[in-house]
């Protein structure tokens, strides 16, 4: 029988896989100021557990690479469009955090060095020891890589404890809870069990780097307040997918 992980007792670091749509509220494109504040208050009061809080944010509230097709644009070009996108968005997620208070530093896999610092491993754990929120942005800086595929790669590279997938939803179910009303919510999956049962969490290059690197993932809803430090605490709905 599989156990939950240990919640923010024993953990240490953690990256926030949080998506673009996350950053819009209610509204349909871009970022929502009352939203963007309530995340970074979030992400804020998550470091002052002491915790280590690294974010790998996507961008589409802006641009989703995979939607260059409908427009004439071919997948590597439109993926590096997309990479500009949640740079915007680490940047404003930045200056967001750092309102609440919290020193956050923006790092991108894209070079842009009169916007943003560089990502590198070494400066991410340097600003992570110093109690700097991480925004990685840039996801991996190559195309055909998700951002989920991108905060599995900067958990295991910085040595995570876990990945907090911020979603919608408080969990993940047997099937679309907003179409199937007896969908059934899962408090403990494995990744072989995600990956077998083509759970649309998180995608299949993701789960294959979390399990071989033994990174458990917790999905939650990000729609309340508080949801990241309430999650680290062990406290809430969310599913949990271990090793």
């Amino acid at each position: 029988m599989t156990t939950n992980p240990s919640p923010a007792s024993s953990w240490k670091r953690v990256v926030v896989k949080l998506s673009g749509e996350a950053l819009m509220g209610d509204g349909q494109h871009g970022l929502d100021a009352p939203t963007l504040a309530r995340i970074a208050r979030d992400l804020a009061s998550a470091a002052d557990t002491g915790i280590e809080i690294a974010v790998v944010v996507g961008g589409g509230n802006f641009f989703r690479g995979i939607q260059g097709a409908d427009k004439g644009i071919e997948r590597a070009r439109a993926d590096s469009i997309g990479m500009l996108a949640t740079v915007m968005n680490g940047l404003a997620l930045e200056q967001a955090v750092e309102a609440q208070g919290r020193q956050a530093r923006a790092l991108s896999a894209v070079s842009m060095p009169s916007l943003c610092e560089s990502y590198s491993r070494r400066a991410a754990l340097h600003h992570l020891a110093k109690g700097r929120v991480v925004i990685a942005a840039g996801g991996t800086g190559n195309p055909f890589f998700t951002t989920d595929t991108g905060a599995a790669l900067r958990a295991a590279e910085l040595s995570a404890d876990a990945v907090l997938k911020a979603t919608q939803v408080d969990g993940v179910y047997t099937a679309d809870p907003k179409r199937d009303p007896a969908a059934r919510r899962y408090d403990v999956l494995t990744h072989d069990q995600a990956i077998e049962q083509n759970l649309a969490i998180m995608d299949t290059a993701a789960f294959a780097l979390a399990r071989e690197n033994k990174i458990p993932i917790v999905v939650f809803s990000i729609r309340e307040e508080g949801a990241i430090t309430a999650t680290l605490g062990g406290v809430g709905r969310a599913t949990y997918v271990v090793p």
